[in-house]
């Protein structure tokens, strides 16, 4: 089991951690995502490590940025 946390900018409401949860959530690998919208926190847990050039992916895909 792997955790990380990232910290996404952009996001301002329910909807917005709704598509940032659906895009990461469709990486292989990845069992849950929790999102803190006042901070932008986004934990990712995967069965596997997971890359962070993936998980960036998924965050633009959405139409965010990681933060760093």
């Amino acid at each position: 089991m792997s955790e990380n946390t990232y910290t996404v900018t952009g996001m301002t409401c329910g909807h917005c951690v709704a598509s940032v949860t659906e895009e990461i959530s469709e990486i292989d690998g990845v069992t849950d995502v929790a999102v803190d919208l006042p901070t932008g926190a986004v934990t990712v847990t995967s069965s596997r490590p997971v890359d962070d050039a993936d998980v960036r992916a998924a965050v633009e895909e959405a139409g965010y940025q990681l933060a760093g």
